[in-house]
């Protein structure tokens, strides 16, 4: 009696903490919990996982409060305040036009996240049921669709987005929907070798004997099982599509002046780099910076998510 009362999550005195380490799951959800815990628990360990985590909670954390972390209006201009060094008053230096570089590049980290999140939310879908279909369906499905991603995979990731990009003309949607296409094609690769192996299994060939069609077994049974290696590919590749953008942002086809952009901050700093080294040294670490720390965190959650480290 004792011991069912201190495994069951309605008892409020065990906690949540209890109710997620009980030896015995009480109910499907209640695994699924205890998994995901167990997996949350095991990054602690990964160092370098939990820099990349603090840093991007940082940046997000930034984004979010720029309004109040900001200590100047971002579009102000000032020439006699131009090419200041860093000061008690201008703290990361002012640039060509006398703007506060600081709250510059805090409004900047918005403009990076949103376009690296939406073009997440873009191309993981497209990946995902591209590579499934092709994988799952085979066959001539198969041999197109392919065909068609070796086609993109043809060419670098930045060369593509700059076609794209020049033909849709500049501007931040128009850099999203470039980085877009150029950047599914890997996940749908990924996502079809995960089908490939995954159809062979004996409860797909279940399923399919209890007559669910093809559309009803890639959704329900083949995605969710690739979902996984999905969101690690989608987070290694958020730091290719942070320096895809600003890299289109220091060409001048992204982000347009006066948007505090980080590609264009550090566009508008390459003239002074040897005279005022803080106007493309600041943007150009924070490109650095966040890069790394998405592709440190990847790196953490492969080690989480891959079932041979369960």
């Amino acid at each position: 009696m004792t011991d069912k009362a201190m495994t069951s999550p309605n008892v409020p005195s065990s906690g949540l903490l209890a109710w997620l380490q009980a030896p015995v799951p009480t109910s499907p959800f209640h695994a699924r919990m205890q998994q995901l815990w167990q997996k949350a628990w095991r990054l602690r360990s990964n160092v370098p996982a939990l820099f990349g985590i603090c840093v991007i909670l940082a940046i997000l954390t930034a984004a979010l409060l720029a309004p109040l972390l900001a200590t100047h209006d971002i579009y102000e201009q000032n020439l006699a305040m131009r090419l200041l060094a860093p000061s008690a008053e201008h703290w990361l230096g002012t640039d060509e036009l006398g703007r506060d570089v600081y709250s510059r590049l805090i409004y900047g980290a918005r403009i990076t996240l949103y376009i690296a999140l939406l073009t997440t939310v873009i191309v993981a879908p497209i990946g995902l049921l591209v590579g499934t279909t092709a994988g799952y369906l085979g066959g001539w499905v198969d041999t197109v669709l392919m065909r068609i991603v070796d086609v993109f995979l043809a060419f670098p990731n930045l060369i593509l987005a700059l076609a794209f990009v020049a033909a849709l003309g500049p501007g931040i949607q128009n850099a999203i929907i470039a980085i877009s296409l150029a950047s599914w094609p890997p996940i749908a690769r990924l996502a079809r070798a995960e089908t490939l192996t995954i159809r062979k299994s004996d409860y797909i060939a279940a399923v399919r004997l209890q007559g669910a069609s093809s559309l009803r077994i890639i959704f329900g049974h083949i995605m969710p099982m690739c979902i996984p290696s999905v969101v690690v590919r989608v987070t290694l590749n958020m730091a290719a599509i942070i320096l895809t953008a600003a890299g289109l942002g220091f060409l001048g086809l992204g982000a347009q002046p006066p948007s505090p952009e980080w590609g264009t901050m550090l566009s508008s700093g390459r003239e002074f780099v040897m005279t005022s080294w803080w106007i493309a040294a600041i943007p150009g670490s924070a490109i650095l910076l966040t890069s790394l720390a998405f592709n440190l965190f990847g790196d953490g959650l492969r080690d989480i998510l891959d079932p041979r480290h369960g």
